[in-house]
């Protein structure tokens, strides 16, 4: 999609003028079903049951490197779909401006699917069997939206200790025990205090708001942003919280984090991350103006060790953290930090915004990406692109659209494979050096509206396999792509639906090398 405060442009394919319906024909009614569709039946004895690594939920970890630990299943077919949306709710130019969560997938296969469950933003979880899609499980949650424009993601977590953890009202989180089983013991745990919580349920229910998703440790500490209006009974501020694997809670404003009573809360969307020991939490907040922070923790007791004001690397004025955004922190293997924000004025940078980069001590601001809108970059090891010659043990991979009719914008919408420490100069702002492009693809689908333009790429975190040498994508065109780093081609394909206009999705990988991407309301399972 067109940056937040873009006008939405005529880009779509001609057949999309009757989306709302063609879509969903083409996907055997999915967005509105109450069960998977199986596409394919799984093949004849291949029921041996699945024991992998698992995908803990947005970006696969707690630093987001969204990396397959076992080698992703060619794209040969859809085993089984299901809709994450039962009632999609699309504007009046055929968008559909939802932030859909990242399916969590156990070590045994099981798929975690956050599902809105109607026109009102009401949630439920079902589990699959990653296999078959068979459903093995619901469960409602009492999940409360706070404010927004674009519809913010749900999302899902899984411990270290194959709990799953999701947000319910009133800022509580819940955990649900032994979620590849048809029954588990759940829990609420309230970061403010149970007491506090049960004396007003529905005054906290309606004034405090999860609105990150959550994030694990290794030791089932788990982190996360809210929001909090003044009308809540504890007198609690917007910021950042913490519940330990013990079930204490604590919680931090962000105004006092971020030294700046303008900022009022964590950057909607934003998934905390951690530093690989552990030992740090990356979080961004803003307030209304956009402007932002990110903030380096300790994620013991949620103390300030830094922060930095996120600045326009070519205006040197605050960016714009959106809270149409999901874009969240990525934590190198060595420990650097990348966030994406949007430029300081709307289409100064043709809409692409710019992927900021420091050092793990926030001291150091260094060369920034080209492109940061909406999108969580993803870890590449170098040893992924054959005859790469640079320094830097690892790369990142970004969306690198740049948008028709946003500033100077041509939609020659492509994705790039990013080296950190390289630099070269800026397509827009050709005074500024950015990351040095290693390999980047562009889309395949002609843009009808724009000539020599096509249709976006759709990726708010892409899923990366170092066993293949490739990345998988998801388009708007409404096919999944593999791009093969080796030969820098799309070198396999499958169409998901006849292509939409929406807001970013996540790909995932399962525990069995099953991928999963979302396109028009519904999540599907590709492989072999």
């Amino acid at each position: 999609m067109p940056t937040a405060a873009a006008t939405p442009h005529a880009r779509r394919l001609a057949a999309l003028a009757t989306l709302a319906c063609a879509v969903l024909v083409a996907c055997g009614g999915s967005g509105g079903g109450s069960s998977a569709v199986v596409t394919n039946p799984p093949p004849v004895g291949g029921g041996t049951p699945v024991s992998g690594p698992a995908w803990l939920g947005f970006g696969a970890d707690a630093q987001h490197a969204a990396q397959a630990q076992v080698a992703t299943q060619d794209l040969a077919r859809i085993a089984w779909r299901t809709a994450v949306d039962m009632a999609p709710q699309y504007s009046a130019q055929g968008y559909l401006l939802v932030h859909y969560g990242s399916p969590a997938i156990t070590t045994k296969n099981t798929v975690l699917v956050p599902v809105k469950r109607g026109v009102q933003e009401l949630y439920r979880i079902e589990a699959h069997d990653g296999r078959t899609g068979v459903l093995a499980w619901t469960l409602d949650s009492d999940y409360i939206m706070p404010a927004h424009r674009w519809t913010p993601s749900y999302n899902l977590t899984l411990t270290a200790g194959n709990q799953l953890a999701f947000p319910g009202a009133g800022g509580k989180v819940m955990l649900r025990d032994a979620p590849d089983a048809a029954n588990g013991a759940l829990k609420s745990l309230v970061f403010y205090g149970e007491a506090a919580y049960n004396g007003a349920r529905g005054a906290f229910d309606a004034s405090v708001f999860i609105n990150t998703p959550i994030t694990a440790d290794t030791q089932g500490n788990l982190y996360f942003g809210f929001s909090a209006l003044p009308s809540n009974p504890a007198g609690l501020k917007g910021g950042i919280a913490r519940i330990g694997a013990n079930g204490a809670g604590s919680w931090v404003a962000a105004s006092t984090l971020a030294q700046d009573d303008a900022v009022d809360k964590a950057a909607m969307n934003s998934a905390p991350a951690l530093s690989p020991d552990q030992k740090t939490l990356y979080v961004a907040v803003n307030g209304p103006s956009s402007k932002g922070y990110l903030l380096a923790l300790d994620a013991a007791t949620l103390q300030a060790k830094a922060k930095v004001l996120l600045l326009d690397p070519q205006t040197k004025q605050p960016a714009r953290v959106s809270d149409d955004s999901t874009a969240s922190p990525t934590i190198g293997p060595d420990g650097e930090v990348f966030f994406g924000v949007l430029e300081t004025t709307q289409n100064q940078h043709n809409g692409r915004g710019w992927l900021l980069h420091f050092d793990a001590a926030l001291a150091q601001t260094k060369t920034p990406g080209s492109f940061g809108w909406d999108d969580t970059a993803s870890i590449v090891p170098a040893s992924m692109v054959p005859g790469y010659a640079g320094t830097s043990k690892y790369l990142l991979t970004t969306k690198y659209n740049n948008y028709g009719r946003a500033g100077s914008g041509d939609s020659r919408n492509k994705v790039a494979v990013l080296d950190p420490n390289a630099s070269q100069p800026d397509l827009v702002a050709p005074a500024v050096p950015v990351m040095k492009e290693v390999l980047a693809v562009m889309g395949v689908t002609l843009d009808p509206d724009f000539p020599g333009g096509v249709v976006e790429w759709c990726i708010n975190t892409a899923a990366v396999d170092p066993f293949t040498k490739s990345i998988l994508i998801n388009s708007e065109d409404g096919w999944l792509y593999r791009w093969d780093l080796s030969t820098n081609t799309l070198s396999q394909k499958i169409r998901l639906t006849s292509g939409l206009g929406e807001s970013y999705t996540p790909t995932a990988i399962g525990a069995d090398g099953t991928v999963y991407a979302i396109n028009n309301a519904t999540l599907f399972a590709i492989g072999k």
